[in-house]
């Protein structure tokens, strides 16, 4: 008779969480996981795949208005939100039954609830109690909404993508990754967006370049900015909703988005009874292994607040099962790490920005190219595409590629490829372009700037 009821017990089915329970169980253990919403986690429900859908549906009026350039007559597109969120709502129930099917086919017995830490080895769930050998924490993150009076007048990504109607006049606070994907969705679909942040520039952490032109092509959809400035105040009124910021400006909004970023959910998970070291923000912090503190506890994704994307979630949930059950030795490493920013115009970004570059004390040579992607030049726009290599300017290895623009994220999962591996700027140059593209700059890019 074994002495616990699982040999690991898993704490949230995201991303992260469902990887780890497969392949733990892959490897013969014998697995539970509880999940308190639904399997897929905040990617697959509330996160990346709606939102990358969202975008699609926002982009149709760009080509729609880009049309007559290319010799089309579109006659005027009505666009209805309740059919697109019904529509995006049976693609995430679909999705829903995928993860709950890959759960069940690898044995992985599912409880449905909240769980929490009772002592190192048992987890209570719905009034039910497990023992397990090893325990994972991968329960995520969650907004994080500023404490200001009427705050709950407005709404946050997780509600964004059920509104029963989109506001005709929105206020996205914030200017992170979340807030400039959604300003552009929203404006796309039709609405009056506008931006507010209490610094001087979105994108905080991204290339400088980076920054500049994603601002540029925002503006240049409509999107409005108020720098220097952040909600301090929501009341209700008869025309909307009127917002007081921090400079004493006020303004009169239908809808107003709380995109200020988001927190490790580790309240009420019994960890500090259990001994489980929380640092700054509440993450859990972890060793290279996912290690807390505590021996047979284990935390991977958000809720760690390492590098929060979802395929970092995934490997952090595959190298720890592989560790622990499958006889390897995974540690983690996050270097390099590619990341896109569905922003419109979206970025495609991988390795050191130029100023991490220079922080680090390493002498680099800067390769940028600006122009109008090819696609904008019949429509008649003047928008700016980016390319820019950060190099090493000793070895000549390619330390940094940040690309803004039409496909984007799609063309720097290849160079993210050739950065992790070590490549030089001698590499690219040596490899043929395919013409005519946009991602040929990279391989053509001859002087440094």
């Amino acid at each position: 008779m074994t002495k616990y009821d699982y040999d690991l017990f898993v704490i949230g089915a995201g991303s992260g969480g469902v990887r780890a329970s497969r392949i733990a169980a892959g490897h013969g253990a014998r697995v539970g996981i509880c999940e308190e919403s639904r399997v897929g986690g905040t990617c697959v429900i509330r996160g990346c795949v709606p939102k990358k859908l969202l975008v699609y549906a926002s982009q149709f009026a760009e080509g729609f208005n880009d049309a007559s350039g290319y010799g089309w007559e579109v006659p005027p597109a009505q666009f209805s939100w309740p059919e697109l969120i019904e529509t995006k709502d049976r693609e995430i129930d679909r999705l829903n039954q995928v993860y709950l099917g890959l759960l069940e086919a690898a044995g992985v017995t599912l409880h449905m609830g909240r769980g929490r830490l009772i002592d190192e080895h048992t987890v209570e769930v719905s009034e039910q109690r497990f023992t397990a050998e090893k325990i994972l924490i991968a329960v995520g993150g969650r907004p994080w909404v500023p404490e200001i009076p009427g705050a709950s007048l407005g709404f946050t990504s997780d509600e964004a993508f059920h509104l029963e109607q989109l506001p005709k006049r929105i206020l996205v606070a914030g200017a992170g990754y979340i807030a400039a994907e959604f300003a552009g969705i929203f404006n796309g679909l039709g609405a009056d967006v506008t931006l507010a942040y209490r610094r001087e520039r979105i994108l905080r952490g991204f290339d400088e370049d980076v920054r500049e032109a994603v601002e540029a092509g925002m503006a240049g959809r409509g999107i409005e900015f108020m720098y220097h400035a952040a909600p301090a105040r929501l009341e209700q009124q008869g025309d909307g909703i009127h917002v007081t910021f921090s400079d004493d400006q006020t303004q009169v909004f239908d809808g107003v988005m709380f995109a200020t970023g988001r927190a490790p959910y580790t309240w009420d998970l019994g960890l500090e009874a259990v001994g489980v070291h929380t640092g700054p923000g509440n993450r859990i912090e972890v060793d290279s292994y996912s290690r807390t503190s505590v021996d047979n506890i284990f935390a991977v994704g958000d809720v760690t607040d390492r590098l929060n994307l979802t395929p970092i979630a995934l490997m952090e949930g595959h190298a720890f099962a592989d560790t622990q059950f499958g006889g390897m030795d995974r540690p983690i490493e996050h270097d390099d790490t590619p990341a896109a920013v569905f922003s419109q115009p979206p970025v495609g970004t991988v390795g050191l920005s130029e100023a991490e570059a220079r922080a680090d004390g390493l002498a680099v040579k800067v390769y940028r190219s600006r122009f109008t992607p090819m696609k904008y030049t019949l429509a008649g726009r003047q928008e700016k595409g980016l390319m820019k290599l950060v190099v090493d300017a000793d070895s000549d290895r390619v330390l940094g590629c940040h690309v803004v623009g039409p496909d984007a994220p799609e063309m720097l999962q290849g160079f993210a490829v050739a950065v992790r591996a070590g490549l030089t700027k001698a590499d690219f140059d040596r490899t043929v372009g395919i013409h005519p593209t946009a991602a040929e700059e990279l391989v053509t890019l001859r002087q440094p700037v």
